[in-house]
C-alpha cells in the first residue's frame, strides 16, 4: 500500500503534512500523473505553497487516482480526482 500522508510534528500542539513523495519520481504519458505518488505535475510545484488544509484535501484524492489509468475527458466526473 502506497504511504499516502506522512506527517511531522513541529512543537507539541501542531502538526505539518509533509509530501507524498515516495521518491518514484515518473509522469505516466497517459494519464499525466506520477507514478509514485500519483500527484499531477501542477500539484507536485504548487504543494509548497499551499497550506495543510489543502494538502490534506489533495491527499484524501491521491489514494482514489490511479496513475496508470487514462485521462478522463475534461468535465467528466467534475469535482471527482
Amino acid at each position: 500500500m502506497l504511504p499516502i500522508m506522512r506527517l511531522f510534528r513541529f512543537g507539541s500542539a501542531s502538526m505539518a503534512v509533509l509530501s507524498p513523495c515516495v521518491g518514484v519520481c515518473r509522469i505516466h504519458p497517459q494519464s499525466r500523473l506520477c507514478e509514485g505518488c500519483r500527484r499531477s505535475l501542477a500539484e507536485i510545484a504548487e504543494w509548497p505553497a499551499w497550506s495543510d488544509e489543502r494538502r490534506r484535501a489533495v491527499l484524501a484524492r491521491l489514494a482514489r487516482r490511479d496513475p496508470f489509468a487514462p485521462p478522463r475527458p475534461r468535465g467528466a466526473g467534475a469535482g471527482q480526482a
